[in-house]
């Protein structure tokens, strides 16, 4: 019979990923200006749910993060539909931040639906290669295979998203530059947190005594089941 278990450390690192994919859906309505560079509020928490697909696929192979991916899916739906029905009520009297709520909230729906298919595209194409290319490379290169798909992943997911989510918000002649200044920095970013990445997957491995490699797996998104 087939083990379906789950680990308190496997549980930790999925709550961890649905709460920054959430906060980044929060958190990209507000966008800076570094010089000719332009980049959301989500640039400082979306990468570290990269890291952890990484963490994930890396340690307990594509089968749990196709799970932890759908996972943060649904969490994300939630999320939008309960702001969104809030925002439809109206506010108190009394309430004067109306506006600002709305600001916020009157948004999320479109930035969650364009975060949906960005988010599922990029994700399981991050899992995908990183899965496929530890297989093909027996387990070595771990520091290549986590950049290399994390560039795929976060390259497909600001081209599919920021025009989604923030045409006619963002000026069209800098959403171009936006979007590859997005996974360019979010890439970096998990450059720069890679020795740290590299520390958590050796105590996983370690802690878990598992290392798992996706030999004749389906990577069938929807086999949610198989876990």
């Amino acid at each position: 019979m087939q083990n379906k278990n789950v680990s308190v450390s496997f549980m930790i690192c999925g709550i961890l990923f649905c709460v920054c994919l959430i906060c980044s859906n929060m958190l990209v309505v507000k966008s800076f200006e570094f010089g000719p560079l332009n980049f959301t509020g989500a640039l400082f928490v979306f990468p570290i749910s990269y890291i952890l697909n990484d963490c994930i696929s890396e340690v307990w192979g594509f089968k749990k993060a196709r799970l932890i991916i759908w996972m943060g899916f649904l969490m994300n739906f939630l999320v939008a539909l309960f702001g969104a029905l809030v925002d439809a009520i109206p506010g108190a009297p009394y309430f004067e931040m109306n506006d600002a709520f709305h600001a916020i909230f009157g948004l999320v729906p479109r930035v969650a639906a364009a975060s949906f298919l960005a988010f599922l595209v990029g994700s399981f194409l991050n899992a995908y290669v990183m899965s496929k290319m530890k297989v093909a490379s027996q387990g070595r290169h771990f520091s290549a295979r986590a950049v290399l798909s994390s560039l795929a992943g976060e390259l497909s997911d600001s081209v599919i998203f920021f025009p989604l989510a923030l045409g006619g918000i963002v000026p069209w002649d800098k959403m171009g530059l936006m979007v590859i200044t997005q996974a360019v920095l979010k890439t970096a970013y998990e450059i720069v947190i890679l020795p740290l990445t590299i520390k958590i997957v050796n105590w996983l491995k370690k802690r878990e005594g598992t290392d798992v490699y996706d030999h004749d797996i389906s990577y069938n998104v929807f086999r949610v089941r198989e876990i």
